[in-house]
């Protein structure tokens, strides 16, 4: 026997009814990225490039991927554990991204301090 939905998510002319969408939490997760990624904007125009900066657009890079993750992707509805085998990996990789900026920074100016 067929599982049938039940009469009231009919309306007369019978199609079927949905429930209104929420849209609320995907236009705050949309306006946070758009308001970081103005930011990001400003400080490029502002700034002078340096490892500070850069460093800056990594950081509100990683909170723009966080919010597209968390709504869009749907990991806030998640368990946590998964959220968990996520985040550990993802803080290690900024770690490293900072480890790496920092480096290169430095071998750069030693190479260009030598060449000077």
């Amino acid at each position: 026997m067929a599982h049938h939905a039940p009469e009231n998510d009919y309306n007369a002319e019978g199609h079927a009814v949905h429930g209104k969408p929420n849209v609320k939490p995907i236009l705050r997760a949309l306006a946070w990225i758009v308001g970081i990624t103005a930011f990001e904007f400003l400080l490029a125009f502002v700034m002078d490039a340096s490892t500070l900066r850069n460093s800056i657009f990594i950081i509100l890079t990683i909170f723009k991927a966080f919010f597209i993750v968390a709504e869009f992707m749907h990991l806030r509805h998640e368990t946590k554990g998964l959220i968990w085998s996520i985040m550990i990996p993802m803080a290690l990789l900024i770690w490293l991204l900072v480890a790496l900026v920092s480096e290169g920074s430095f071998v750069g100016e030693a190479i260009f301090s030598a060449y000077k």
